[in-house]
């Protein structure tokens, strides 16, 4: 029979004769075998308190492939004497809802609560997530979703408002080493690797313990006799695709990591994530467009060459295309690390347009409308004007701002790069107004 907590029911009469997979012979029978999440399931973390209370509250399980949330929300049934439900939002619908919520009804009825398990919860579209509303509110379900999105784009609002979110992590080398080594123990001997190879498996996992122990199946697989150095391995297993998906969270952290490298000026780490980017597949024409639009923002006039190495580059790859053209880009990602950073042009734009959303529809000075009519010039369009190629330095000092509004001051360019020298002509230009503005006072 089936433990509680536990899916399924009795064994069936051939069920112990089929082979069972390595990750789920090893997979962890208590909470204290879970590895990688001890943040969470410590004692003082907050689902080890929970489970000493036992009292589960509704939760959201994120994190990335691999990380023991199936396994997590099982024990925690397991732990805390509820049934464990499991439904995956792939497969199933809104008469499978149904059919839980009656049962999970019936059985709290009978003295037994109900943890209700939806793999891949973000699948469910609105309408079905507010439809756990009610059951999760009167308690005839404890909700326990896990999902590898952001949740706070792809759930709603109102049941994420009651339910607690907690992120898992991806599995580091340690808790990786921990997984070899129970491999190795249940199949009694070592994996056939040296320990250059031992290292390639772990980062081929990639933070994910079931792709790891799938991988080592494959190794117990081979020959006897069969010893592996990384070149070895990398013949005899097919790598892993990274984790990157384009129009998901990972896209966005991705390019997010390529600016903020970019702004902090570290062209090394910034290399990085470009290469990540390519290697998950990510259009190059994307990168391109992001690091023109950062040559605009983040460097402006401090150097005013980083936009044309940028429309460079990008007009360089649609000629030559992938993989040639990939390098255009990679060159202008270290020109861009190593520019001189000012945001002052972005500040500028910014502050002016709140400034003429504020002041509304005040109309120019008339001294600086043309008159091309009779009435127009009766009225003082174009009266006083002055010429500034006609003055001493080419240079009027006249007001240009609306009547009514007082100067301000937008652009204040910084003391790094090209706008070092724009700084000393806008101190330039300020200095003639002022005197200019003495004369006549005076």
């Amino acid at each position: 029979m089936a433990k509680r907590g536990e899916s399924g029911g009795d064994a069936g009469l051939f069920e112990s004769a089929v082979p069972r997979p390595l990750a789920d012979r090893l997979r962890p029978r208590s909470l204290e075998e879970v590895v990688g999440q001890n943040h969470l399931l410590k004692a003082d973390g907050p689902l080890g308190r929970m489970v000493a209370a036992r009292r589960l509250a509704s939760m959201v399980l994120w994190g990335p492939p691999g990380c023991g949330k199936t396994t997590i929300a099982r024990l925690l049934a397991h732990s805390t004497d509820l049934h464990f439900e499991p439904l995956s939002a792939v497969f199933s619908g809104v008469a499978d809802l149904r059919r839980v919520f009656d049962a999970a009804r019936a059985r709290r009825l009978a003295g037994q609560g109900t943890l209700l398990f939806i793999d891949e919860i973000h699948r469910f579209n609105r309408s079905q997530q507010d439809g756990f509303l009610p059951y999760v509110e009167d308690g005839t379900v404890t909700l326990v979703g896990a999902t590898t999105e952001n949740p706070s784009f792809e759930l709603n609002a109102a049941l994420l408002s009651r339910a607690q979110v907690f992120v898992l992590n991806r599995l580091d080398d340690a808790a990786l080493e921990k997984l070899l080594s129970r491999a190795e123990a249940e199949m009694g001997r070592p994996l056939p690797l040296d320990a250059d190879a031992r290292a390639a498996v772990k980062a081929m996992a990639d933070g994910d313990g079931r792709f790891c122990l799938n991988l080592c199946e494959e190794l117990f697989a081979l020959p006897a006799g069969t010893m592996l150095d990384s070149n070895g391995l990398a013949a005899t297993i097919q790598r892993r695709a990274p984790l990157y998906d384009k129009a998901q969270e990972g896209h966005y952290n991705l390019i997010s990591a390529l600016h903020k490298s970019l702004r902090g000026s570290d062209t090394d780490a910034a290399l990085y994530w470009y290469s990540r980017m390519l290697d998950g597949g990510e259009d190059p024409r994307y990168i391109a467009r992001r690091l023109t639009r950062f040559a605009v923002e983040d460097i402006g006039l401090a150097d005013p060459n980083a936009l044309t190495h940028a429309i460079a580059a990008w007009e360089a790859y649609e000629r030559l295309g992938s993989p040639e053209g990939e390098l255009a880009i990679a060159q202008l990602v270290i020109y861009l690390g190593t520019a001189p950073k000012s945001n002052a042009g972005y500040t500028a734009y910014k502050s002016a347009v709140r400034a003429a959303k504020e002041t509304g529809s005040l109309m120019p000075p008339k001294h600086i409308l043309n008159a091309p009519t009779k009435l127009m010039k009766n009225i003082g369009y174009g009266k006083g004007y002055e010429y500034d190629h006609d003055t001493a330095d080419g240079f009027s000092g006249q007001n240009y701002f609306p009547d009514g509004m007082e100067r301000r001051d937008f652009y204040r360019p910084v003391e790094r790069g090209f706008e070092r020298e724009l700084r000393k002509r806008q101190d330039y230009w300020s200095k003639l107004r002022e005197r200019r503005g003495e004369g006549e006072q005076g």
